[in-house]
């Protein structure tokens, strides 16, 4: 490719100077190095994203941390598993020993609160941080995110407070309700008070129930425990059949996309080293799997 040296007419044909590889644009088809679709930020992270993702990822390594002591727990110490996990066989289990004069009712939805909650702020700061990417991506294929996002432009805080107290009783992963808020502009302290409301109420049901059960639920408990190891290495056996078979799924699905995301352009030995430009607004697609933090 050449063009006419100082832009006289008639001058030699001088060869263009190449541009900085850093500095150029990507060619079509290509992924700039910090473009992956799994990850909220685009482009280069910044140390707030790198921080933040490590912490999400770090709650996602407690969650999985914890399954092997819920089952030894729940019948032994489940005020203590309560606080640890806040799952909801520790919440019932720990309210019928409290029914047996084991514990108070009080201490039982007192430990729920950071049992449930310790880790929804990531969320609410990642959807400040991150917004609609983020919110892309753990919606997954169903794109519930985004029929929130829509009712949140529509109504505002007429949804937005509702939703965070009622977001443990809704068959959604909380944290796509956490992350719509915070990209919603919900002040932190405004969050922390509703998802306090709300943890205390989803507790006091699950107590409820507990304390109605009384010795039922706790011989349940203790027979649970018993068993509480072959319970967890089946569990743990579960799940990472799952975890695989979902990750080979993605992988395939991965594989089969790269070929029609670059089929029908030419090659850049069939143009003679020179590249396309790059299609506005990026080539890259969202996709997205995420798990919900809180034990049920």
């Amino acid at each position: 490719m050449t063009q006419d040296a100082g832009g006289a007419p008639g001058a030699a044909p001088q060869p263009q100077t190449p541009q900085d590889p850093q500095g150029a644009e990507p060619a079509a088809g290509q992924r700039p190095a910090w473009d992956d679709p799994r990850l909220p930020w685009a482009g280069r992270p910044r140390r707030v994203d790198i921080l933040l993702w490590a912490g999400i990822v770090v709650s996602g390594v407690y969650y999985w941390a914890m399954l092997p002591f819920r089952a030894p727990l729940v019948g032994t110490h489940p005020v203590e598993l309560e606080l640890l996990n806040g799952s909801t066989e520790a919440i019932v289990a720990a309210a019928a020993f409290a029914r047996l004069g084991h514990g108070t009712l009080a201490v039982v939805l007192l430990a729920a609160l950071p049992g449930l909650m310790k880790f929804d702020w990531l969320y609410w700061l990642a959807g400040r941080l991150w917004g609609e990417r983020l919110i892309t991506l753990l919606s997954g294929k169903r794109n519930r995110g985004h029929k929130y996002m829509r009712r949140v432009q529509r109504w505002g805080r007429k949804f937005t407070w509702p939703a965070v107290v009622i977001a443990q009783f809704l068959p959604i992963p909380t944290a796509i309700i956490y992350a719509v808020v915070g990209w919603a502009g919900m002040r932190l302290i405004t969050f922390l008070i509703l998802d306090a409301i709300g943890t205390l109420l989803w507790a006091g049901m699950l107590a409820g129930l507990g304390y109605a059960l009384g010795h039922h639920a706790v011989v349940v408990a203790q027979a649970i425990s018993h068993y509480g190891l072959w319970i967890s290495i089946a569990l743990v056996v579960v799940i990472v059949f799952f975890q695989v078979r979902s990750q080979r799924h993605m992988i395939r699905t991965a594989a089969q996309a790269r070929p029609a995301a670059t089929g029908g352009r030419a090659s850049p030995a069939a143009t003679g080293g020179q590249a396309s430009p790059a299609a506005p607004g990026g080539q890259a697609s969202m996709a997205a799997q995420a798990g919900d933090e809180a034990g049920s």
